[in-house]
């Protein structure tokens, strides 16, 4: 009677197979370890693929603000992406509408900025509510050899008194008692000469200019407006306002 060989491995024999085949592994990795060409590919692999990674989750948010016409966050954005990941598929695909979106947030913040330059007010008085819209110059000017400071250009709608324009000065007078006449320019246009007048009054350095609604209509859709006028210091000044934020809504009867 013959004998059957068994093709079952012995399980010391599987042992020492899997011990080789670790071994091989092991002596394969501690060679690439060895090499520093195929030890500094691999880092960079691993690198590239976190960059990768981490730029596409920006452009993610990136995409969010542009979306929502959210042109400042988008810009903020789109530089760190730009900045930290520059090589990325991610930074190239965003780059062009980077810029679309930097000039837009360009925009939005000088927006903000003459928005905040004007103050609004609203105030019960006998009538009805007084309103008001008010910016500083931008800068300020000595009218009396005191010091520089700022000038107030107010717009103002009182229910019994009805609707003025007028500047005031913290120091110094306007030589503009009973009337006078003023340059006013608008951004680059001719100046033209309005009527003034300075109150006879101590409550405030104040002087109208006559014509409040010309006025109005004038700095509609500018940037500048410039006033050259008479002090009682001699000569003239003059005062500049960025008014290019105005609200004219805030005035309703006014347009």
């Amino acid at each position: 009677m013959g004998v059957r060989m068994s093709t079952h491995r012995p399980a010391h024999a599987r042992r020492s197979t899997l011990l080789a085949v670790s071994l091989l592994a092991t002596l394969s990795m501690l060679a690439a370890c060895q090499d520093p060409a195929a030890q500094a590919q691999a880092q960079a692999a691993v690198q590239a693929e976190a960059n990768e990674a981490a730029a596409g989750q920006a452009a993610a948010d990136f995409d969010a603000a542009y979306a929502a016409e959210n042109w400042v966050l988008a810009g903020a954005q789109g530089d760190v992406l730009l900045a930290r990941w520059p090589d990325t598929a991610a930074a190239e695909r965003i780059r062009p509408l980077h810029e679309e979106v930097r000039t837009k947030a360009n925009a939005a913040r000088e927006a903000a900025r003459l928005n905040a330059l004007w103050a609004y007010n609203t105030e019960a008085v006998k009538g009805g509510n007084q309103l008001a819209a008010a910016i500083f110059s931008r800068e300020g000017v000595d009218s009396d050899g005191s010091g520089a400071r700022p000038v107030r250009l107010i717009f103002r709608d009182h229910p019994s008194w009805g609707r003025s324009s007028y500047l005031v000065m913290q120091a110094g007078d306007f030589d503009c008692y009973g009337a006078c006449r003023v340059s006013v320019t608008v951004d680059d246009a001719a100046p033209v000469r309005m009527a003034a007048n300075r109150p006879d009054t101590d409550e405030a350095i104040a002087m109208f200019i006559d014509d409040e609604r010309a006025l109005w209509r004038m700095i509609d859709g500018a940037k500048r407006l410039t006033v050259d006028y008479p002090v009682k210091a001699g000569g003239t000044r003059t005062a500049v306002f960025e008014v290019g934020g105005l609200e004219r809504k805030r005035l309703p009867d006014w347009n």
